[in-house]
């Protein structure tokens, strides 16, 4: 089975973010994969990363082996002042903890991005910031990276589905790009 591992959020319930990375996940799993979701409840319960330490919560350590075990990787984070979020920053630096491993950090494996911010320009930026890190984790940004500006954009009705059709159409072709290259 092909594990994609979601990472997005923030320290409000339902943000953009995180269902943006939910629905990734759900098209992930309409073509067969297996999927975990790191929302904000569990980013923000995640203490800040001290790489002197080698003590983990079972969150953290739960993170860790999540993404260790993945074939492919989601991440969503808001845009705030042009660069992404503390609270995602802090679970990426988590995976501080892989780079010993035959795999280290994101290897070998596709990482789909995800931007809301409150304009183009600090979703632009912030996209950019995340392919750097991906770059640097060693792993493969997809081709497309989805940003969204929560401005101009409403992805999701008042039930909280997900309602404009084009991002709908971005979010599953960032879910087949995962995938596909998960399962090459």
């Amino acid at each position: 089975m092909t594990l994609i591992v979601g990472i997005g959020g923030t320290n409000r319930p339902g943000s953009s973010s995180e269902r943006l990375t939910e629905a990734v996940l759900g098209f992930a799993r309409e073509q067969g994969a297996e999927t975990r979701m790191f929302g904000g409840a569990a980013l923000a319960a995640l203490p800040h990363f001290a790489p002197e330490s080698t003590d983990r919560t079972d969150g953290e350590r739960d993170l860790v082996e999540a993404v260790r075990a993945a074939d492919g990787v989601v991440i969503a984070s808001p845009g705030y002042h042009g660069g992404v979020s503390g609270l995602v920053k802090n679970a990426i630096d988590l995976l501080e903890d892989l780079r010993g491993d035959a795999r280290p950090y994101f290897d070998g494996r596709a990482v789909g991005l995800i931007v809301t911010a409150a304009g183009w320009q600090a979703g632009g930026v912030t996209l950019q910031a995340l392919r750097g890190i991906t770059h640097a984790m060693r792993g493969w940004p997809t081709p497309l990276g989805v940003a969204i500006n929560s401005v101009e954009q409403k992805p999701f009705g008042a039930n909280g589905a997900l309602m404009d059709d084009a991002i709908a159409g971005q979010l599953k072709i960032l879910a087949e790009q995962v995938f596909s290259f998960a399962t090459r």
